[in-house]
């Protein structure tokens, strides 16, 4: 077949053309790529200085990304910090994702805030750099005090300053107050505590124990564990512990409950078919429901991911404990990272848990769960555990 020198000049073009697009797409971003969130998206970072720069890489590995060089980056993000901060976003092929600026506030909370708009951008997903946690700082003598901090650890300040024992923050509606139990009064009670005025209530103070308050979505109601019985089982009332209702009635005790997302049902841990188990049951009672984790033959600690998805939960194997996650209907458990205390970050992808390290104190870490990146937070309180996520 004979060509004449336009057609072949045509046919050059064309597969000149070919690898030309293939490359342009490869360098374009494509948000459904990492969708499932299992790679860790490859981001370059530059322009920015000193703690805005610092704070940005922290809150975008934390979040699913890597930083990486330019050459190696799927997306470039880039500006400059000095009175305002400017950030701009963009793919390979120099197509803006995002450009904004931002000012007001103190360059970590400006770079809180840029961080949470990438995120936004490129997995049309909340970011989390702006929330906040509480969690128990224990002293040497066994005695404890609640902090709230900044969910990357700074700015934490205490909630309490009792010089007691005291237990299992939970955030209640808004952010604005917790419940936690105290030995403030001489027995274990349980309170709810605002944040903005201090101010403080009793909300159960029965004869034995008042343990574990769960704060359920919208803060109406807690759910919690007495033992005013005999034997620990589930309780639900409301805020102010009127109206208190006993939902189980269990031979070896209900412990750590905590709530799904939509209020209807409550996940708590029950020993009375052997080792500890995951249970599940309505908020207004019924017959309680097994959560089958297969694979693993006890399980405490159970957190509800707010996308209602998952449970993560603590199990326990040759003496060293370990962070699970398992589908909230039950079936295969997910061993995820050593450590104990999870909870869930409003992104339903995060986990804040505990570990020890070799001969040190308890440690707050960061969890990124699709691709098993583990971040600490950097406190120096001593023994920090038993953290919750505000959401």
């Amino acid at each position: 077949m004979n060509f004449s020198r336009r057609q072949f000049t045509t046919s050059l073009a064309l597969a000149a053309a070919i690898p030309f697009a293939a490359r342009a797409q490869e360098l374009k971003f494509d948000v459904n790529r990492y969708r499932d969130g299992t790679q860790a998206i490859p981001v370059s970072l530059s322009g920015f200085t000193g703690e805005v720069a610092s704070t940005l890489r922290f809150d975008l590995e934390v979040a699913g990304c890597a930083v990486v060089s330019a050459e190696q980056a799927q997306v470039l993000v880039h500006g400059t910090n000095g009175a305002r901060l400017e950030g701009f976003v963009s793919d390979r092929l120099k197509n803006y994702l995002l450009s904004k600026a931002y000012a007001g506030a103190s360059p970590r909370q400006l770079a809180h805030a840029f961080a949470d708009d990438v995120i936004s951008t490129l997995t049309q997903t909340r970011g989390i750099a702006q929330t906040r946690v509480a969690f128990k700082v224990k002293a040497a003598n066994n005695t404890g005090e609640i902090y709230v901090a900044d969910y990357d650890g700074h700015n934490a300040a205490p909630v309490t300053a009792d010089h007691v024992i005291i237990a299992a923050p939970s955030w209640g509606a808004g952010s604005q107050w917790l419940a936690y139990t105290s030995y403030k009064l001489g027995n274990a009670d349980i309170f709810s505590h605002n944040l903005v005025t201090g101010e403080r209530h009793i909300v159960a103070r029965y004869g034995g124990s008042n343990l574990s308050p769960a704060l359920a979505p919208g803060g109406r109601l807690v759910a919690m564990v007495l033992s005013k019985g005999g034997r620990p089982d589930l309780y639900v009332a409301d805020i102010h512990g009127r109206g208190l209702q006993q939902l189980t009635h269990s031979r070896d005790g209900a412990a750590s409950p905590c709530w799904s997302p939509d209020g209807q049902s409550i996940c708590y841990v029950s020993s009375d078919d052997g080792p500890a188990q995951l249970y599940r049951i309505g908020a207004n009672g019924g017959q309680p429901q097994r959560i089958r984790t297969v694979g693993v033959y006890n399980a405490t600690e159970p957190d509800w991911s707010p996308d209602g998805k998952w449970i993560a939960f603590t199990t326990q194997r040759g003496g060293s404990f370990e962070v699970c996650r398992v589908p909230a209907a039950g079936g295969e458990v997910e061993t995820l990272v050593p450590g104990q205390d999870p909870s869930w970050a409003p992104n339903s992808r995060t986990l804040m848990f505990c570990k020890r390290g070799a001969g040190g104190p308890l440690s707050l870490s960061l969890l990124d769960a699709p691709t098993k990146r583990v971040k600490d937070v950097p406190l120096n309180l001593g023994n920090c555990s038993q953290p919750a996520w505000a959401r």
